[in-house]
């Protein structure tokens, strides 16, 4: 049986497309005892409080028809943020070149968090530069790749 978020991805993606956006993840997750269902969503010039309300609009009765999950859920449309996370490979190829956060599940070289620039990616090994060095972590290092926004 497919995964809670992969169908609701199917379900979802026809209509977030359909109001000119991307459906960038879903999230099914457990926090403070409740079940949470999120979308997050991305458009060419960003995403606005009204895409968020016509998409929750036409999923939550897309999600109301189907019922692919069973119990009670809150269901939450925004906006993929400007730190946005990378997670398929698709991701990571459009943001090549991109100022990035690595964060790994142990430390290397006493540090746990490296903010470079994105210079690979393959099988799952993320590359970063910082100044003239690159450094490659392994997927099982990896714990979280996001966008870093500069000021």
């Amino acid at each position: 049986m497919a995964k809670v978020t992969e169908l609701v991805a199917r379900l979802a993606g026809p209509a977030v497309e359909a109001a000119g956006c991307e459906l960038w993840d879903v999230e099914y997750v457990r926090e403070a005892g409740s079940w949470y269902l999120r979308l997050y969503i991305d458009k060419e010039g960003g995403v606005d409080i009204l895409d968020c309300e016509k998409i929750s609009r036409e999923v939550g009765a897309l999600l109301d028809e189907a019922d692919p999950i069973e119990g009670s859920y809150l269901f939450e449309v925004s906006s993929a943020g400007a730190e946005r996370p990378l997670k398929r490979p698709e991701d990571f190829r459009r943001f090549m070149g991109s100022p990035v956060t690595v964060k790994l599940y142990k430390a290397r070289d006493g540090r746990k968090e490296f903010a470079g620039v994105l210079a690979g990616y393959e099988d799952g090994a993320v590359t970063v530069t910082l100044g003239d060095q690159a450094l490659t972590f392994t997927k099982e290092e990896v714990a979280l790749c996001r966008l870093r926004v500069e000021f």
